[in-house]
């Protein structure tokens, strides 16, 4: 199975980032992925669809959450994942209950081409943000190095 740091596109990790809104830092971070060639045009608009019939925001139990959009493998054209800190929060609908939101600072937006990669994928991110410290320490970092580095350190473990 890839691991997130081997997936990380380091073009597309955007650090501290003002985003207005969900749909703002999809766009960003998905234009990002299609520029260097891992996604069809059509991924933005695909990732944002189905955020809104599944949301992908993430409570955690920090001072920070999380939201890891996606979407099918056929806007895909190979594997990539775009990371962002964002400078103030956004909301996303939370993944377990849609109804409530969640105000959201770091966002992993997937573009993978196997359907089956996808849950590995969420629990490698999962893991990550379980821990408070390296959460602390991706919101800290302010070089796109520093976030490959955190998330090597933690999938070395």
């Amino acid at each position: 199975m890839e691991t997130l740091k081997n997936l990380l596109v380091q073009s597309a990790i955007v650090l501290k980032y003002p985003a207005e809104n969900a749909e703002d830092i999809v766009n960003v971070l998905g234009r990002r992925l299609f520029e260097d060639g891992y996604t069809r045009e059509s991924f933005v608009q695909a990732a944002l669809d189905r955020e809104e019939e599944m949301p992908t925001g993430l409570p955690l139990n920090g001072s920070y959450n999380a939201a890891i959009p996606h979407t099918d493998v056929e806007h895909v054209i190979k594997p990539g994942v775009a990371f962002a800190t964002l400078k103030s929060p956004v909301i996303f609908q939370n993944m377990a209950v849609p109804e409530e939101s969640v105000d959201v600072s770091l966002v992993f937006l997937l573009a993978l081409d196997q359907p089956k990669a996808q849950i590995g994928m969420l629990q490698q991110i999962a893991g990550i943000l379980q821990d408070p410290q390296i959460i602390k320490d991706l919101m800290n970092a302010s070089e796109c190095e520093d976030i490959i580095r955190i998330i090597g350190n933690r999938n070395a473990k």
